[in-house]
């Protein structure tokens, strides 16, 4: 099973964020230059392979990014955009022992939702980690 804190590890290790603040469940205190990640609903039914969960080899992990940077646009946007393209050019990828055979980037390219209470500018970016399961 893929999880949420190992994906946090994950977005951790690629330096985008300053003093490695990535977080899970809810970003702390709001900090600036910060990464959350979020496990993101999924509908539908779930894939299973003829022959039942024991044959199925692969699972999904639907995952939001929330880029909360800072009140400079252009800064912000190019933090999220960095990332973004970190993810799309991966060749491969291991998260722990746990082998992603894909990743599905959801939307074409960091979404813009604005601003916070606080004036800080935030990118979304939707996921999905295609995983082998065990």
């Amino acid at each position: 099973m893929l999880k949420i804190a190992d994906i946090r590890g994950w977005i951790a290790s690629l330096g985008i964020a300053a003093d490695n603040r990535v977080y899970i469940g809810k970003l702390d205190n709001k900090q600036q230059k910060s990464i959350g990640v979020y496990g993101r609903g999924g509908s539908g039914p779930p894939y299973i392979a003829l022959g039942g969960l024991e044959y199925t080899t692969y699972d999904t992990k639907p995952v939001s990014l929330l880029v909360h940077w800072n009140s400079d646009k252009e800064e912000s946007e190019a933090a999220a955009y960095d990332l973004f393209e970190k993810i799309r050019n991966l060749s491969s990828l291991d998260i722990g022992d746990t082998h992603i055979h894909c990743i599905r980037l959801m939307v074409p390219e960091p979404q813009d939702v604005g601003t916070d209470d606080g004036g800080v500018f935030e990118y979304v970016i939707w996921l999905d980690f295609i995983y082998q399961r065990k």
